[in-house]
């Protein structure tokens, strides 16, 4: 997730349309995270006291928020959107919403028109993320919210390891065969910037254990989450190069039981467009409750007592 000016192109993205228009025909057999994910982030909204008659899903896969929301944020209208058209189609056909086939780069709504953008999964595959969290912004009504989650720095962190060593071992050098991400702090970060109120951002863990690396590789190209950054190999990957990789792993992380752990790190933001009314946070020195007071005046030199807990 580089944001400077000239690592703006990270990702081919008529790839990644490719990777997911392919997940498409087989998702029912991939989409375990993703429905996991989903139904953490629709959960948020119960903590919501408001509600959100037009809301778009943004990268929709197929249909998991929908069928995860049932009637929570008050959302009477879901307009369910992907990058690849057949999930947008599979997603329709679940029959929360209509389905549409949109750029997260290049989104397609009027300035203030949403209630509630929410995204999950799919925002790691974005070349601009500040410009694209500018857009849903722009897209939101005042105190319109926006509520996504997507991959982290931790996310494979075994794999990311034990193919890099493969191939140190084996060619003597490093080709990018991983996606950068972002952390945490980073995405909460890209908030502000981007001009959102109120930006909070979390993460989570999820582990799934593996029979064998070679299920972990088949399920990260039936999710197509398969490579799509622009500098990688164009060459395929060589098969003692894999071969050596997914030894390491079985050698390096497999449990007790023989099965091997997958980390992938859930990002989750959460923030809402300006508007007016809404709670500001304190400027900075405007605290008026002393340390002293705080507890209870028990500090032992009256000459300690510092001006105030800001």
């Amino acid at each position: 997730m580089m944001d400077s000016p000239d690592s703006m192109t990270v990702f081919d993205r008529r790839l990644v349309r490719h990777h997911r228009e392919r997940a498409a025909g087989g998702w029912d057999g991939f989409d375990f995270l993703v429905r996991e994910t989903a139904a953490r982030l629709v959960d948020r909204l119960d903590d919501m006291t408001r509600a959100f008659p037009l809301a778009l899903d943004l990268g929709c896969h197929g249909g998991e928020v929908g069928r995860a929301l049932g009637g929570r944020g008050g959302i009477r209208t879901l307009i369910q959107a992907d990058l690849a058209p057949a999930m947008a189609r599979r997603a329709a056909a679940r029959g929360a919403g209509p389905g549409l086939a949109c750029d997260e780069e290049a989104l397609p709504f009027a300035r203030g028109s949403l209630d509630a953008v929410l995204s999950n999964l799919s925002l790691h595959w974005v070349n601009d993320l500040p410009g694209a969290l500018i857009q849903i912004r722009h897209a939101l009504k005042p105190d319109g919210l926006f509520l996504g989650c997507l991959l982290g720095g931790a996310t494979l962190r075994e794999l990311r390891t034990c193919l890099a060593d493969a191939e140190q071992e084996i060619t003597g050098g490093l080709s990018p065969r991983t996606s950068p991400l972002a952390d945490v702090r980073d995405a909460g970060n890209l908030l502000a910037r981007a001009g959102f109120a109120l930006p909070t951002a979390d993460s989570d863990v999820i582990t799934v254990h593996y029979e064998h690396p070679f299920k972990l590789f088949q399920d990260l190209r039936g999710m197509g989450e398969s490579n799509a950054v622009l500098a990688r190999r164009r060459t395929p990957t060589r098969r003692d190069l894999i071969l050596r990789a997914a030894h390491m792993y079985q050698e390096r992380h497999a449990g007790p039981d023989g099965r091997v752990a997958a980390t992938f790190e859930v990002i989750t933001l959460t923030a809402w467009a300006p508007a007016p009314d809404q709670p500001q946070p304190l400027a900075p020195g405007s605290g008026q409750t002393s340390l002293r007071q705080t507890l209870g005046g028990s500090l032992d030199d009256p000459q300690d007592d510092p001006t105030a807990v800001h």
